[in-house]
């Protein structure tokens, strides 16, 4: 056993993995946060599993590791006992084409069966994308059925009116309420994970911030923090104070996007357009302090290519109080609408026990009463100095996720401030660290507003990338946004589909 920075990892022979894991997931009353694969067949001949664990306590990752055979990958699945774990199986059949034995649900993710031929798998180092294109497709995906008299399937997608992502819906219904929602996902998938391989770590930066425009600080965020722990840099205080600022921009900026889109969703077009003001001003103060109204190009390894200066610090404080102003009015009006609250109250309830068996994390994950979020875990030096607590609902409907939304967007105008006077005590230098390219493997990551962004990234000792495998909150919350329409009407889908808010870029990988 080795720590490394906030990291243990435990190797466990094959036979041992599932038992392994599943002893962590009920010591450390853990999901499965991220689980994957590396190719190591060239120089070991083996595929290498990782499984990694959150440790609360120890406030620190908990890794998993196994070797399986090149040749005849095989493995007893975890998701018999894990739900949490099903999804990255299913992603690592279709990318490795490691086999999971007595796996409840081996279909494909995102290589759909109509279009990607049998026996190619992307994340080998040996794929050929040339050999693949020539090939036959495999044939057609199953959707799991409900039968019965009385019951329909409603499809839904994957093109949807507007400009959000593509994915299919399938509704099952018994009469008005829906009894089964199976979401297909993977239409847009890029291969991203693959991009990264042989990048330079630096130049992977700018890339990393376009795997989720949304979240292009807080993914950016996470892969340099993933590389300077393979450095061993320690990054300035006031360039981790500066980080925490923007983090906490990007959080409230969607946040009121999200708020306005359950707004309009009920035919509540006053309250969106309130909201929308918000994010736009949020915007543009990004670009004023920045350059950039995602906050693209800011983040690097060893620190930040910004900084907040005397006179951009009274309009930082400004423009949030300001929008505060805007969301306390917003936050009034939505709360004192009797139509509005009939439509969000009680409605797309996800259980706790649910969202935990599913693995749900981030803001969906404390809106049902799970508290975790890796700023309290992680992020002491600078929350722990704004006293952070996160912000945590019991009842899991939709009225809990947007309460969720309007108690951390007021959280962050307030850490925001303080934030600001501890720059003014961190000097005013020391925004980066001279670093040395290393080999090595890290994990890093960031509470982005969605929930944990994880990114474990491995490089060759000339810093190019080897292999990076990147879990969004999204790929686990899909789940659990089918569970919640579980008894619900279709026409309530749109607004629950809103109080999640997931990404479907972040999911296509």
């Amino acid at each position: 056993m080795m720590d490394i920075n906030r990291e243990t990892y435990i190797e466990a022979a094959p036979e041992r993995f599932a038992a392994e894991c599943l002893r962590l997931h009920k010591r450390l009353d853990s999901a499965v946060m991220t689980y994957f694969a590396e190719d190591l067949r060239k120089e070991l001949g083996i595929f290498r599993l990782y499984c990694v664990f959150l440790d609360k306590e120890k406030k620190a990752w908990t890794v998993v590791r196994t070797g399986l055979p090149g040749a005849d990958a095989r493995m007893t699945s975890l998701s018999k006992e894990m739900f949490s774990a099903g999804l990255f199986e299913r992603e690592m059949g279709e990318m490795f084409g490691i086999k999971f034995e007595e796996s409840p649900d081996t279909r494909r993710l995102s290589l759909h069966d109509e279009v990607w031929p049998k026996g190619y798998y992307p994340l080998r180092k040996d794929f050929s994308p040339d050999d693949a294109a020539r090939a036959a497709p495999e044939g057609d995906y199953c959707f799991n059925r409900v039968d019965g008299e009385g019951i329909f399937e409603v499809p839904v997608g994957p093109v949807h009116a507007g400009i959000i992502g593509p994915g299919h819906f399938r509704f099952s219904a018994a009469g008005e309420p829906v009894i089964n929602l199976e979401t297909r996902l993977g239409f847009t998938h890029r291969g991203v994970e693959k991009l990264f391989e042989t990048m330079d770590a630096d130049n992977a930066v700018s890339f990393s911030e376009k795997v989720s425009g949304d979240s292009a600080f807080s993914y950016s965020c996470a892969f340099c923090r993933g590389i300077e722990s393979i450095y061993g840099l320690e990054v300035p205080l006031r360039a981790s104070i500066i980080r925490a600022i923007f983090i906490e921009l990007e959080r409230m900026y969607n946040h009121a996007n999200d708020i306005g889109g359950m707004a309009v969703d009920v035919g509540f077009g006053y309250p969106n357009a309130l909201a929308s003001t918000v994010k736009e001003d949020l915007l543009a103060l990004n670009r004023m302090l920045t350059g950039s109204r995602y906050l693209k190009g800011v983040n690097r390894i060893g620190g930040v290519n910004a900084d907040i200066s005397g006179e951009m610090k009274p309009l930082l404080l400004d423009s949030v109080l300001r929008a505060r102003e805007i969301m306390n009015e917003l936050n009034g009006i939505l709360h004192s609408s009797v139509s509005f609250m009939d439509r969000v109250d009680g409605t797309g309830i996800l259980k706790k026990k649910t969202a935990a068996d599913l693995g749900v994390t981030g803001l969906a994950a404390r809106a049902s009463g799970i508290r975790c979020d890796l700023r309290e875990i992680f992020d002491g030096q600078v929350y722990g100095a704004c006293r952070f607590k996160p912000a945590v609902q019991e009842e899991g409907d939709v009225l809990a996720r947007l309460n969720v939304r309007f108690d951390e967007f007021e959280a962050s105008v307030g850490m925001i401030n303080k934030m600001a006077e501890m720059l003014d005590k961190a000097g005013k230098s020391g925004l980066k660290a001279e670093y040395i390219p290393k080999a090595g493997a890290a994990i890093g990551s960031i509470e982005a507003w969605r929930g944990p962004v994880i990114i474990w990234v491995r490089t060759d000792p000339s810093g190019r990338i080897e292999r990076c495998k990147i879990t969004d909150p999204s790929f686990k919350n899909w789940q659990g946004l089918c569970f919640s329409v579980l008894g619900n009407i279709i026409p309530d889908f749109p607004l629950c589909n809103k109080s999640f808010d997931l990404s479907y870029p972040g999911n296509d990988l």
